[in-house]
């Protein structure tokens, strides 16, 4: 067996040695785990993975390769990726390049050869911790002094929502809608022009001024990575804009929803990631079978008074998942209704938002 090149410090002292792939670099971040058994490219090409280390719970990973077409965004986000066992030899008529080549062009590190069984349950048993990818020769005093000293970065809706809006334009349009990108994903546009939309994509700290002389119908409010109480600018303008628009927000869209009517919210023990999440619609008693991707999630308690009304419940912890007000035609969804993991059980959800768009119309 060769000589281990790289490990995997965490905040409890733990380590975990491996093989490097990808960028050769240390780095800090946050590490985090996903369940899902394929979506490789749509994982690290998720913005909401900003700041974080993904560590895939499935063994395998790259056999497929890396395509084109699959992105779900022009950004590479992860700090870091770590799997059981890498593929750089993918097996698809499709592929252009291989993880680890992408992991190299967007200057990420890699780890694998690592007892990822062994590393998923620490983080569900402890919670997420951050952790120190490194030479093996680093101790662990070394190590989590590294660690305590790199400060939490807070920024992480700024550097990966876009700098200048932009527009998609489709075929006889019906509705203009404004999505403010606090680190959208390909496909949630996608749905929308599918839906009959012209698209107004505007950076995060666009004022609700700026977006009300643009003169939409209905606005979407992205997913994105962090923590929502970071992202003040975008709260400060639903505020403003409740009541005004239908709004449809999506993941960190529903959290900042949440905290511009005056609920609140917590960061999970170790968040929901993976495309098996059962959510239950309270409406219809419907059971969806959702992706996610988020560490933080709306206080239930908070709710009461705030003018929102509880929609949908996961069913494994009982964490809030949707959130309404039928009053403002605004509503939201924690979970990922375009990633299609039912696949088709929450794409009701867009019809619903382009009907409040149109009763606002005819209003």
């Amino acid at each position: 067996m060769k000589e281990y090149n790289k490990k995997l410090i965490l905040e409890d002292g733990s380590e975990y040695y491996g093989y490097s792939f990808g960028a050769e670099k240390d780095t800090v971040c946050e590490i985090v785990f996903n369940t899902s058994m394929a979506g490789y490219q749509e994982i690290v090409s998720d913005p909401s993975y900003t700041y974080q280390g993904v560590v895939m719970s499935y063994p395998l990973i790259g056999n497929y390769g890396i395509t084109d077409e699959d992105f779900e965004s022009r950004l590479i986000s992860p700090s870091a990726l770590i799997v059981r066992d890498i593929n750089d030899n993918p097996s698809n008529f499709r592929f252009t390049r291989t993880l680890p080549e992408l992991l190299a062009e967007n200057d990420i590190p890699g780890l694998y050869g690592v007892d990822t069984r062994k590393l998923v349950r620490n983080i569900r048993d402890k919670g997420s911790e951050r952790g120190l990818l490194t030479d093996p020769s680093v101790s662990v005093e070394e190590g989590l002094k590294i660690i305590k000293e790199t400060p939490v970065k807070r920024d992480a809706v700024e550097k990966c929502s876009c700098k200048k809006r932009w527009y998609i334009r489709t075929t006889n349009p019906k509705f203009k809608v404004v999505v403010i990108d606090c680190g959208a994903k390909t496909n949630i546009l996608r749905m929308l022009s599918k839906k009959g939309c012209n698209i107004t994509v505007v950076p995060f700290d666009t004022s609700a001024e700026e977006i009300m002389s643009l003169d939409p119908d209905g606005i979407m409010v992205s997913n994105g990575p962090g923590d929502p109480e970071d992202v003040k600018p975008v709260i400060e303008t639903l505020k403003q804009l409740r009541g005004k628009l239908p709004i449809f927000g999506i993941c960190l869209g529903h959290q900042l929803i949440a905290l511009s009517y005056g609920a609140k919210t917590y960061k999970l023990k170790f968040g929901h990631r993976g495309g098996n999440h059962p959510v239950k619609d309270l409406a219809t008693g419907k059971i969806e079978i959702t992706s996610q991707n988020h560490s933080y999630a709306v206080d239930q308690a908070s709710v009461e008074g705030t003018g929102l009304k509880i929609s949908h419940i996961n069913l494994l912890d009982n964490t809030v998942e949707g959130l309404i007000s039928e009053e403002d035609r605004c509503f939201s969804v924690q979970y990922h209704p375009e990633s299609a993991p039912g696949p088709q059980d929450s794409t009701y959800l867009f019809d619903r938002f382009m009907k409040n768009m149109e009763d606002y119309r005819n209003a």
